[in-house]
C-alpha cells in the first residue's frame, strides 16, 4: 500500500439490505425507460461484495438475471460501466483478458496492465474465474495469441508465484542487480531470460532494493536500460512491471492520464481502472495524478466524459483534489513540501534562503514521530519516484545532515548505522558500542541485527568479533545476541548471584571478569537491581566501586555501562550527553546518537536527570555548546 489504512473510495454501505436494493433496481427498470440516476447512485454506493448479494437477491425475488436486465435497459458506455461494476472483480478481470485476446487482433496493452499490476491472490482468482466463465485455460489462450519473450513473461506473471511483500533476500540484492546489468548493459545483445526470471519472481520490496543498487552500478535507472535493450510489447510489459514495483498508484495515474489526453478517450482503459481500483487505492492514484499533471483526476474525467457515464465515474473517483482541503493526506503533503524545499535549495544562492529551507526541513522532521517519518519516506518515493534520504544527503551539510538522516531512519536502521560507524575506519569507538548494546532491549537488538545484515551484508556479531578482541569482544558478543533474561527479580537466585559476584572479587582478574560477564550480561534488569542490593549486603561495597577498582580498559567501561544502565538508565544517558559536550570540542556523533535514539523513548527523564545532576537544563547546555536543540523541546 501507498500509505497505511484503507485507500479506496468505495466502501460497504451501512445498514445494507440486499433485498431492498434489489427491489429499488427492479422498480428503476420496470415500465418504459429506466431511472438511470437511481441505478448509478445505488450501484456506486455499494461495495463489490454487496453488489453480489444484490444479484442473488434479485434472482431470488424476481427469478431474473440482474445483469441481463441492466444490459437490456441501459446503453453505450454507461451500460458497459454499470454491468462491469456488477461482476465480481476476478470475473471482470477474466472478461477483460478474454476480450483482449478474442477475435482477429490482440489488445496487448490490456494484457500488460492487468497482469503486471495484480498481486498473487488476484492472479489466482483471475485464473479460476477465467476457467469457470469460458471453460478454457487462460495460460493456453494467452500463449496461443502471443509470442516470444512477451509471451514468456506473461506466462510467468500468470503463475502468481512472486515472492510475497516483505520477503527480501538481502544477500541477493547486489547479486541480482549485477545479473541484470550483466544481462543487458554489459554485453552485446540482452539475456532476456534473466530479466524475466528476476522481475517476474522477486518480491516488490526486494526489487525496489535491486533497482536502487542497479542505478548505483549502471549509473542510470533500470527503466532507461530496458528502453535501450528491449523493444516492442516485451519492452512495454517490462516497463509496466518496473513501474508497478515502484508504485502501483503512480502506474495507474499515468494509465488514466493517457486514456483521456488528446482527441478521443480510451473508455475501456478508463472503465477498467476506475472499477478495479475503486476499493483498493483510488485515493493514492488521485494524489499521484494531481502531483504528476497539476490537475485533479476528478476534473479531467469531468472534462473528458459526459452524461450518466461521467456521473458514475466521478462517483467512483470519490472527490475533487483541486478543492481546498481535498488534496493529500499529511504524509504526502509533507513529502511534497520537502521535495519543494530541496528543489528550491538547488537554485537559491543567498544564505538567507538556504537557512529558511533548512528550517522547513527541521520543522517537518523534528515535529513528526518516527512512524510518521517512515510514511513521509514512502510517500516521497511513491509520488516523486525519488529517494528522500539521498535528496537530504545532497542538500544538507555536515552535522545537520547526520541529524536529519538519523531521524528519518527507523530506530533499528539508525542503531545499525551507529554500530557500523563505531567500527569502520582505523579506530573503534568503544564507548558507542557499549552505550548502544547496554541500553537496548532484546527486541531492539534483534531488530538492529536484522537491519545491520540487510544494510551491510554481514552479521553484526561477525563485525564486532573482527573489530574487537579479548574479554571485551566476548562481552559485546554476549550482549549482541539480544537474549537477556526477562521478567522480575528472583529473590533467592539474586542472593546466590550476589554471593558469586562477591566471591569472584577474591579470584584472579580473568575468573572475576568471566563471572561478572556471565551474570551482568544475561540477567534481567529488575533481577540485577536486586542482585546489586544483595551484593552490598554480602561485601559491604557497591558493585560500581568494585568494577572501578578491580577492572580496567574497555572491560571496565562495558561493565560500568551495564551497571549504570541497570541502576538508572536516564542518568546514564544524561552523563553521556554531558561528557559529549563538556570541555573543548563536542562529540557530535555521541550527541546526535543519544538525542535521536531517545527522543521518543525517555528524553524527558534524561532532561530531568541532567538538570538535577548538573544544575543546568539540557536545553541551555545544548544551546551554549551546539546548534542541535531542535529535538529537545522546551
Amino acid at each position: 500500500m501507498f500509505l497505511q489504512g484503507f485507500r479506496g473510495t468505495v466502501t460497504d454501505a451501512p445498514d445494507f439490505d440486499a433485498s431492498a436494493d434489489a427491489e429499488t433496481l427492479y422498480n428503476a427498470m420496470k415500465g418504459i425507460g429506466s431511472d438511470k440516476e437511481a441505478i448509478l447512485d445505488l450501484v456506486t454506493g455499494r461495495s463489490n461484495a454487496q453488489r453480489q448479494e444484490i444479484v442473488q437477491a434479485y434472482k431470488s425475488s424476481y427469478g431474473k438475471n440482474l445483469i441481463d436486465d441492466l444490459k437490456y435497459e441501459l446503453t453505450g458506455k454507461f451500460e458497459r460501466l454499470i454491468v462491469s461494476l456488477m461482476r465480481p472483480q476476478a470475473y471482470h478481470d477474466a472478461k477483460e483478458i478474454h476480450d483482449a485476446i478474442k477475435g482477429a487482433g490482440t489488445d496487448e496493452k490490456c494484457l500488460i496492465e492487468v497482469l503486471a499490476s495484480r498481486n498473487n491472490q488476484q492472479i489466482h482468482n483471475l485464473v479460476e474465474a477465467y476457467k469457470d466463465a469460458y471453460g478454457s485455460d487462460i495460460e493456453e489462450d494467452v500463449t496461443g495469441d502471443t509470442s516470444g519473450h512477451f509471451k514468456k513473461m506473461l506466462v510467468v506473471l500468470l503463475q502468481g508465484t512472486r515472492d510475497e511483500p516483505g520477503v527480501v533476500h538481502a544477500d541477493l540484492v547486489e547479486e541480482d542487480a549485477q545479473a541484470l546489468f550483466a544481462a543487458g548493459e554489459e554485453q552485446w545483445g540482452t539475456e532476456e531470460s534473466i530479466f524475466i526470471m528476476l522481475l517476474g519472481n522477486r518480491s516488490v520490496n526486494h526489487l525496489q532494493m535491486v533497482f536502487d543498487k542497479y542505478q548505483e552500478i549502471a549509473e542510470k535507472p533500470i527503466e532507461d536500460s530496458i528502453k535501450s535493450e528491449l523493444s516492442g510489447d516485451f519492452e512495454r510489459l517490462m516497463l509496466a512491471v518496473v513501474q508497478c514495483i515502484r508504485s502501483v498508484p503512480m502506474y495507474f495515474a499515468k494509465r488514466l492520464y493517457k486514456s483521456m489526453k488528446g482527441l478521443g478517450t480510451q473508455d475501456n482503459t478508463l472503465i477498467r481502472i476506475m472499477i478495479c481500483r475503486s476499493e483498493i487505492d483510488m485515493l493514492d492514484i488521485r494524489e499521484c495524478f494531481r502531483m504528476s499533471y497539476e490537475k485533479s483526476l476528478y476534473n479531467m474525467i469531468k472534462e473528458d466524459t459526459s452524461g450518466d457515464y461521467k456521473r458514475t465515474l466521478l462517483a467512483l473517483c470519490g472527490g475533487d483534489d483541486d478543492l481546498a482541503g481535498e488534496f493529500f493526506p499529511e504524509a504526502a503533503q509533507l513529502a511534497y513540501k520537502m521535495w519543494e524545499t530541496s528543489a528550491t535549495t538547488k537554485v537559491q544562492v543567498r544564505p538567507s534562503a538556504l537557512c529558511t529551507d533548512e528550517d522547513v526541513i527541521i520543522n517537518i522532521v523534528a515535529n513528526r514521530s518516527n512512524e510518521q517519518r517512515q510514511e513521509i519516506r514512502q510517500a516521497f518515493k511513491s509520488i516523486l519516484g525519488r529517494d528522500l534520504m539521498k535528496d537530504l544527503k545532497s542538500e544538507l551539510s555536515k552535522n545537520l545532515e547526520r541529524l536529519i538522516i538519523g531521524l528519518m531512519l527507523t530506530p533499528a536502521e539508525f542503531d545499525a548505522k551507529m554500530m557500523r560507524k563505531a567500527m569502520e575506519g582505523a579506530g573503534t569507538d568503544e564507548h558507542a558500542l557499549i552505550e548502544i548494546l547496554v541500553t537496548r532491549s532484546n527486541g531492539e537488538i534483534q531488530a538492529m541485527n536484522a537491519a545491520y545484515r540487510a544494510g551491510y551484508k554481514k552479521s553484526m556479531e561477525d563485525a564486532i568479533q573482527s573489530d574487537t578482541s579479548g574479554r571485551f569482544s566476548q562481552i559485546l558478543t554476549s550482549l549482541v545476541q539480544g537474549a537477556r533474561e526477562q521478567g522480575p527479580a528472583d529473590c533467592d537466585r539474586a542472593l546466590v548471584d550476589a554471593q558469586e559476584l562477591a566471591d569472584a572479587c577474591n579470584e584472579d582478574s580473568d575468573d572475576m571478569e568471566i563471572k561478572f560477564m556471565s551474570i551482568l550480561c544475561t540477567r534481567s534488569f529488575p533481577h540485577l537491581r536486586r542482585v546489586f542490593q544483595e551484593f552490598v549486603r554480602c561485601s559491604n561495597k557497591d558493585i560500581e566501586q568494585i568494577i572501578k577498582k578491580e577492572m580496567s580498559g574497555d572491560v571496565k567501561q562495558a561493565m560500568y555501562g551495564i551497571v549504570r544502565s541497570v541502576k538508572n538508565q536516564s542518568n546514564y544517558f544524561a552523563e553521556r550527553l554531558y561528557k559529549a559536550m563538556k570541555g573543548m570540542g563536542t562529540d557530535d556523533r555521541a550527541l546526535i546518537r543519544i538525542m535521536v535514539s531517545r527522543s521518543e523513548v525517555d528524553l524527558f527523564n534524561i532532561r530531568k536527570e541532567f538538570k538535577e545532576t548538573h544544575d543546568c537544563s539540557l536545553h541551555e547546555f545544548i544551546q551554549v555548546e551546539t546548534c542541535f536543540y531542535i529535538l529537545h523541546g522546551d
